[in-house]
């Protein structure tokens, strides 16, 4: 789908992952994105136990239909909470009540069901995209088993236009793709300006089969997302090792060599290889958002990737 934006919204943060966030601030992130010309947005049933969907769903709703892509999940249905006694889903990371839970459900009624809860949450009529979430965390060969399949025949009664996996580990990306007929792949941390362990397995099937990548998460869960990483910066949403806060930290070093921001160039280098089609971020942060589109259009001379594959960084 080449009418992905190259810049895409992802909607985890407005699902107050790690804190709460207002609907006013919600909405002002994703106007931020919408007019700095964002058209592709993507959300989860997972994040927020729905409240990402709802809130993505309200802002969209305004805008013309064919003017963005969207993509959402399955994989995990939302059914009420039997022990709910007032307690918020911070286990999960999302500061949001837990009178919902998750149950995992890859079987074709479940991943029917799981678009038709998504699309009522989100008040439209349809997804462009559909992405089995995270199967691995639960059952990998009953998720790919069932779940491939299933997604296969939505796309083939033309409920939905492209179907895919989304993940943080590449080797269960290049067992989907070896096993299903998908279209994309969001691959979360595992293409990225510090490490790009997709290319040993993953990105060669995607290129045999003619599947499409979206990298997310390209900040390695923040790492990446200062021009000075902080020893206390996270990674893979938990404490950096110090090896990684250190690498970099060298990357950082050689960037502004060339007067380069290190988020500049971590936003902009997973788009130097043609089968990445978009980059996906997110923030609740509308300044934040502006910030991120000043850096995907921040000029990165090809010097600088070429020292950085010098420095064994990235390939050559």
């Amino acid at each position: 789908m080449s009418d992905l934006s190259p810049l895409g919204f992802g909607a985890a943060s407005i699902g107050n992952l790690y804190r709460q966030v207002s609907d006013e601030r919600a909405h002002d992130a994703l106007d931020a994105a919408w007019n700095g010309g964002i058209r592709y947005f993507d959300t989860a049933p997972h994040y927020g136990l729905g409240l990402s969907e709802r809130r993505l769903g309200a802002f969209l709703r305004e805008k013309p239909r064919d003017e963005f892509v969207l993509s959402t999940k399955v994989g995990r249905l939302l059914e009420p909470n039997p022990g709910f006694a007032g307690g918020r889903d911070l286990a999960h990371q999302f500061d949001v009540p837990d009178d919902l839970v998750r149950r995992f459900d890859p079987s074709e009624a479940g991943i029917r069901r799981s678009l038709e809860d998504s699309l009522e949450r989100l008040g439209l009529d349809r997804v462009d995209i559909l992405y089995l979430h995270d199967p691995d965390v639960y059952d990998l060969d009953r998720g790919l088993r069932e779940g491939l399949p299933a997604l296969a025949k939505l796309r083939d009664e033309g409920l939905v236009r492209q179907i895919g996996i989304g993940v943080n580990d590449a080797a269960v990306a290049a067992r989907a793709v070896r096993e299903g007929d998908l279209d994309l792949v969001m691959i979360a941390g595992r293409y990225t300006l510090l490490e790009q362990p997709a290319l040993a397995d993953l990105f060669p099937v995607c290129h045999e089969r003619g599947v499409c990548v979206v990298a997310a998460a390209v900040y390695n869960s923040g790492l990446l997302a200062s021009s000075a990483p902080a020893a206390d910066a996270t990674y893979n949403y938990s404490a950096a090792p110090a090896e990684l806060v250190e690498r970099a930290r060298e990357i950082a070093r050689i960037c502004a060599e060339y007067d380069v921001e290190l988020p500049a160039a971590a936003l902009q280098f997973p788009l130097r290889d043609p089968i990445v089609w978009s980059v996906v971020v997110g923030t609740a942060n509308p300044d934040a958002v502006r910030q991120n589109l000043q850096r995907m259009a921040a000029p990165i001379p090809d010097d600088l990737w070429a020292a950085l594959a010098v420095g064994g960084f990235i390939p050559a």
